[in-house]
């Protein structure tokens, strides 16, 4: 089984930065693509930024030219650097994995427990 480990969130004054990791133990899947995605309080859960399976990355509107997501596939941890932070912001983070498990055709997707962002001055 896959675990994934979000760190880095806290407080930040609007035009701060923060940069959040997310460690996975485990490997079972043999394509997948890895995210974060944000919930803000009375919010739905929504994608901010995405490395799809063969290196494509897409990010929300809201967060382009601001954050940057990247990966170390050595040792399969996520990365979501955040510039200029905004109100807005604000919310949990979550790290997602999804995809193929290995040697099946079965669809898995995984969540890490979140990490609170908040901004504000």
């Amino acid at each position: 089984q896959v675990q994934l480990v979000e760190s880095g969130g806290g407080l930040v004054q609007p035009g701060g930065s923060l940069r959040l990791s997310c460690a996975a133990s485990g490997s079972i899947f043999a394509a997948y693509n890895m995210g974060w995605y944000r919930q803000a309080p009375g919010n739905q859960r929504e994608l901010v930024a995405q490395i799809i399976y063969g290196g494509r990355r897409n990010y929300a509107d809201s967060v382009k030219g601001r954050f940057t997501i990247s990966a170390d596939v050595a040792n399969g941890t996520l990365y979501l650097q955040m510039n200029s932070l905004q109100v807005d912001d604000t919310g949990v983070y979550y790290c997602n994995r999804e995809g193929i498990v290995a040697g099946t055709s079965r669809y898995l997707e995984i969540w890490g427990q979140g990490t609170l962002v908040t901004v504000s001055s």
